[in-house]
């Protein structure tokens, strides 16, 4: 139902994807895998034919079947208008849709209120809710959903999960969440960047995620263990040869004139010698895996006094656009507390998290850092990433700042480039980063490993754990 033959996309002078050949067929649900910024974004904008700046090259064939898109993250042409505008652009056919709006709607648990609200007052989870709603009445024949899990409550992640699984047509995500993606693929296209991020490399898989992920790691041990006894054993050979040219050079250099014969036998083996030395030289050895590292991120220099008060919150109505979500939130944070809100969509999270950064961040005994759930919230105001992580741009400053990119994988292109380039993935790696050479020793973080990869967010994780503010 969809066919992509050798295509290539590049940014800048890196390619993301090369040579990229698959055909998807009905029931086939390919979770696309890989690090932040490898290009899983860039390759579902290349099916839908959106144009940027990456350059395109090779054939999509969708043969005329409908796709319908869920994006990573809102665009902007959509966030102004109400949730039925959104739903209904298309009028034609709108007596078809509404035969399915109230039905899907109460599958997806979505108030009919929503229906009046604005597409920007939606919490995360919601606007990923209304954009499958949006798929489902739209009857799109190829689906593609980028990061369909961000934000979603535990009732939605069930219903999403048992929905790419029961649904007939062909579908594509990308996704971080290792329990959907053990429970729904089928099919893996692992997309990496390798050599130092100066190759890239694709591996296709018609088998489900975790047989994919073992016998990857199973291929890659066994090929490790013959690439490594392969080089131990090459250099016992070369040094074994080495001895014996040695003793023959000794031997030529302190022959006797009178004995042209034994010179010649000495000429003779030398040769003999050079010419396995060329052989060992020439030798292939297996390749040792060249895999990408996972990130390395820690706080340092960060402690709080545990009796220190932190914060008092007393919200007598949380509220947006005149909406109450909660009443009576009270309680305190003291020392080094780590605080973990948790609901279903909708409910308020994060406009109690912006209420608790308003109260704090004029605070002059405590440094805040916040990580909202929107990057551009945080980003919008800055153009290059160097300027971003670091106002101070001495060269000590700068060195620490390309220092830590480092450590997460940026690459130099990256580092110097214009913030607008990266992934979102990405983007949260530069916003933690922040956080960390500022020395914040208060965090207030929304979903702060949303668009991590598996190999990304345990390392989060770790350090938020380790975290002493």
């Amino acid at each position: 139902m969809l066919e992509i033959i050798n295509l290539s996309i590049k940014n800048n002078d890196r390619y993301l994807i090369k040579d990229l050949s698959l055909t998807i067929h009905k029931g086939d649900k390919l979770a696309i895998i890989g690090e932040e910024g490898n290009g899983k974004t860039s390759l579902l904008r290349a099916i839908m034919r959106e144009k940027n700046h990456n350059v395109v090259e090779g054939t999509i064939n969708d043969k005329g079947n409908k796709i319908g898109y869920l994006e990573q993250s809102l665009s902007g042409k959509n966030r102004d208008k109400s949730v039925f505008d959104f739903l209904f652009q298309d009028m034609d056919d709108y007596y078809e849709k509404t035969k399915d709006l109230y039905m899907h709607m109460e599958e997806l648990c979505i108030n009919e209120k929503t229906l009046e609200q604005k597409m920007s007052e939606l919490s995360g989870g919601e606007k990923v809710k209304i954009g499958i709603l949006k798929i489902l009445l739209d009857r799109s024949e190829i689906i593609l959903l980028d990061e369909p899990t961000n934000d979603l409550d535990l009732d939605t992640l069930v219903w999403l999960e048992r929905f790419i699984n029961d649904t007939k047509s062909p579908i594509i995500f990308v996704s971080h969440d290792e329990k959907l993606l053990s429970s729904t693929a089928n099919m893996i296209l692992h997309i990496e960047q390798i050599e130092d991020k100066t190759s890239c490399r694709h591996t296709i898989s018609r088998t489900d995620y975790q047989s994919y992920k073992n016998n990857r790691a199973e291929s890659l041990t066994k090929q490790a263990q013959i690439a490594h006894s392969e080089r131990r054993e090459y250099k016992k050979k070369e040094e074994k040869l080495k001895r014996v040219m040695q003793k023959v050079e000794y031997r030529q250099d302190t022959i006797s004139r009178q004995d042209p014969f034994g010179a010649r036998i000495l000429k003779k083996k030398m040769h003999t010698l050079k010419a396995q030395e060329k052989k060992l030289e020439n030798k292939k050895l297996t390749d040792i895996p060249d895999v990408e590292e996972s990130i390395n991120l820690f706080f340092e220099d960060v402690s709080i006094p545990k009796s220190k008060v932190i914060a008092t919150i007393d919200i007598p109505e949380l509220k947006i656009k005149g909406r109450i979500l909660a009443r009576n939130i009270k309680f305190d944070v003291l020392g080094n507390t780590h605080l973990c809100i948790t609901g279903q969509n909708g409910v308020g999270k994060t406009t109690l998290l912006k209420e608790i950064e308003k109260s704090l961040k004029h605070r002059r005994d405590i440094k805040v850092g916040y990580m909202s759930q929107n990057y551009d919230d945080i980003l919008k105001n800055h153009e290059y990433v160097l300027e971003y992580i670091s106002h101070d741009q001495s060269k000590e400053k700068i060195t620490e700042a390309r220092t830590r990119l480092s450590s997460l994988n940026f690459t130099k292109e990256e580092t110097t480039g214009k913030i607008k380039n990266l992934s979102n993935g990405s983007k949260a790696k530069l916003i933690l980063a922040k956080l960390v050479i500022d020395k914040n020793d208060v965090l207030i973080l929304d979903e702060p490993t949303r668009n991590l990869s598996p190999l990304s967010a345990p390392v989060i994780r770790r350090a938020l754990k380790d975290f002493k503010g």
